[in-house]
This record gives structure tokens, sequence and C-alpha cells, in this order.
């Protein structure tokens, strides 16, 4: 755990947060008008002393503000960041006095509010090519709903009892994602098999490649999976680790992580991690870099030769 000084804290706040972007991420930030943007973040405005994400509706006055709401990072990192020091000791001489000290904190998990209704989460998924039904059989599961303020996807993972203990972001718009603070990556976002007993589970690293892949067996374009679909919120392997604990019945995993380094070094490490425990076979989306890719690929192919038959006939 990072520990840093009030006296630290407090310094870190005089820190302008324009002018530490504009010398840690020079190459990242261009004049707009009278105001700054970033180039990987287009909807946030920077100003001397201000900044402002629009696409999120949230922002603040300090760099340590924008690295902890922006770039994820802890408060402590943040200040040791800000400042260029390394975190307060707090290990002292038994006849010194130790500084008052700020510790790094967390905040619960908590769901984001539901809008009222889910149209914009169903057009935006919808857009993405996957079939409505599997959209509306999480929706009736209680495992993806649309945000109140800002109109995300909400991919949710429970436990055993139904408890929510995590959740990913998606926005409906623009390029926004991100995990909802507090989520505890050991429980993922889950697509049941229709018999609760199989011994089958896919691996994915998002949410959205999780239901492409059951619309690509939906719609016939690959073979039908009737096992559990799990999304890793990533690479990490808490989620397959956690999974394979509770479902000990399942003696086989497919393995889908995306067509990139990352995709491949993650099936690296499920393959040194669990080979000796379960059967194991990697799987990789026929088109692209991940299954979405894929899924909107083989529809685009499917449309444009459907086209092509009816000029052929006209």
């Amino acid at each position: 755990m990072a520990w840093v000084t009030s006296e630290q804290a407090e310094r870190s706040k005089q820190v302008d947060v324009l002018e530490y972007i504009q010398s840690t991420e020079p190459g990242n930030i261009q004049r707009v008008g009278r105001e700054y943007r970033l180039k990987d973040h287009p909807s946030l405005a920077l100003s001397p002393g201000k900044w402002y994400w629009h696409s999120r509706g949230i922002g603040g006055r300090t760099a340590v503000g924008y690295l902890t709401d922006v770039r994820g990072y802890g408060f402590a990192e943040a200040v040791c960041a800000v400042l260029n020091e390394r975190p307060a000791e707090r290990f002292i001489t038994p006849n010194a006095r130790p500084p008052p000290a700020v510790r790094e904190s967390r905040k619960p998990f908590m769901l984001p509010l539901r809008n009222g209704d889910n149209r914009r989460v169903i057009a935006y998924l919808q857009s993405r090519g996957v079939d409505k039904e599997v959209i509306l059989d999480c929706i009736g599961r209680g495992s993806l709903y649309e945000t109140k303020r800002l109109h995300n996807c909400c991919f949710v993972g429970r436990d055993e009892r139904g408890k929510a203990r995590y959740a990913a972001l998606r926005g409906t718009m623009g390029s926004f994602k991100s995990d909802v603070e507090g989520s505890d990556k050991r429980y993922g976002f889950v697509i049941p098999p229709s018999k609760s007993n199989s011994n089958n589970v896919a691996v994915f690293e998002a949410p959205i490649d999780v239901m492409s892949h059951q619309t690509l067996c939906v719609q016939g374009f690959i073979p039908p999976f009737d096992g559990w679909r799990l999304s890793l919120g990533g690479t990490g392997l808490l989620a397959l680790e956690r999974f394979l604990k509770q479902h000990p019945e399942v003696s086989r995993c497919l393995v889908c992580t995306d067509n990139d380094e990352a995709g491949r070094r993650a099936a690296a490490g499920i393959w040194e991690k669990f080979r000796q425990s379960i059967q194991l076979a990697r799987s990789q989306p026929a088109h692209g870099k991940d299954w979405n890719d894929s899924l909107m690929a083989l529809q685009k192919a499917e449309r444009m030769g459907t086209r092509k038959k009816t000029m052929e006939r006209s």
C-alpha cells in the first residue's frame, strides 16, 4: 500500500495540470482555439488550472485529479508522479515523530444508476453486429444495462449468490471504455450455456467479444458452442482461475483471446497456468483482431454476396 505525507499531498496541488501534461505528454496535446485537447481523448479540454472531460461530464483543477480520474492512478501514485518523488516511508526510527500521512483509499464498488430503458445500448450493440436476441437475453439476466447519466453499456459480473462484484463500461458513442471503480476482476461477465452442467468454457478478453461469439454461432457463421462464455475483463487470468474453482465439472477450455500480441501472451499464460489441470484448445477470430471484428466482417461479406446475387438476377 503506497503512502504519501500530507505535505506531499499539499505540494502536489500547486502543480498546474496543463503544465504537467505539456511536460509529460508533449506528443499527446494540441491547441484547439483558446484551449488544448488530448489526442487520445479529444473531448478532454485543458486550460491553465483546469481540465474537463466532456464525454464523461467530469473535470477538475489539479494534475493529481487528472491522473486519478482520467489515467486511473491511485491517489498516492498520482501524488508521487506529479512531484516525481518516492512514496513516504512508513517505518521510522523509534524516537522520531511520524509525519502525518495520507493513505491511498479506494471507493467501494457500486453499480452506476440504471437508465429508464436500454434503447441506446441495444442500438449500439446491434450496430456492432450483435444479435438482438443475444442482447435481450443478457439484459433479462441482469448482466447488461444502460447507465443513466452517460448512457454507457454496463456489463456486470456477479458472484455465485448473484451479487454484482464487477462492471465494465463501454460508451455508446466514441471509444470510451473503463471498469467501474472498485470492481473485482475475479468476477467476469458471463453468458451461461443452455445446460448448466456443461463441461466447456470459452474465454474472451471483452464482453462484446463474448456476445459476438454467441452471435456467430446463432447466425450460423461458426459451429454451435454449448458451453460457458467468460470475459476476463482484459488479459488477466483472475476470472478464469476463480471460474474453474467454482465449476469443477468444467474440463475443457477454448481460449478465444484476441489475435494480437497481448491476446497471444494471454493465451500463452493460460497454457502455462492451466495445462496440467484442464484440456485446452485455441480458437482465433477468422478476420481482424477480435471476435467482433470477425463478426462484422462476415456479416458484411454476407450482405455483399446477397447484393451481388440480386444484381445478377436483375
